[in-house]
């Protein structure tokens, strides 16, 4: 991963006040392995990168944890509970928090696609519909930005939407349209 890509979604994350109390406040949390992911970070990139307000389009902040210890719902609802109180509205609604080691347990449910257990909230990134929304971010007790990106942050940069090369989905071509009316500037290689 190019290290200029880096510095500049971090400059970008950092420009961003919603989303900076979003990680403080996660990091504060305190949860296992954890991640702010999808839409709360590439939107936010889609926005500089077409110059419009960095809140635009932002539906929810996907945060992610993983903790294989207990995956029961009622263990990850005691999480999404703890994870509510710790926001005040606007953002109470629109964190959502999961736990990554059940993903498994429901996915196929609710998107009609088999899907393996994880070893981690990284490796989640690994499985969403595009490069583009692969990457993640964490602040750490420094104020240090880990970055994840498995598939790098070319695409993102580019504005280049293509299917994930290791994992086709169903969803790739209704996700595609719903993302290119929102930044019609987006590239869709199929």
């Amino acid at each position: 991963m190019s290290g200029d890509l880096e510095a500049r979604l971090d400059a970008i994350v950092r420009a961003c006040p919603s989303l900076m109390q979003v990680l403080t406040t996660a990091r504060d949390l305190q949860l296992p392995d954890w991640l702010v992911f999808s839409g709360a970070i590439y939107q936010r990139v889609l926005n500089h990168l077409t110059d419009r307000d960095p809140d635009y389009g932002i539906r929810d902040y996907d945060f992610g944890y993983f903790d294989p210890s207990d995956i029961s719902y009622e263990a990850e609802d005691v999480v999404i509970r703890r994870v509510a109180a710790a926001f005040e509205p606007p953002l109470k609604a629109m964190v959502e928090v999961r736990n990554q080691a059940r993903v498994h347990l429901w996915f196929e449910g609710k998107f009609g696609e088999p899907y393996a257990p994880l070893s981690g909230t990284a490796e989640a990134l690994t499985r969403f519909v595009s490069p583009l929304f692969a990457v993640g971010v964490r602040l750490e007790p420094d104020d240090r930005l880990t970055i994840v990106a498995p598939f790098g942050l070319e695409d993102l940069f580019a504005l280049t939407l293509r299917p994930n090369p290791l994992r086709r989905t169903n969803g790739f071509a209704r996700t595609a349209a719903s993302n290119r009316a929102r930044w019609p500037e987006l590239t869709v290689a199929d």
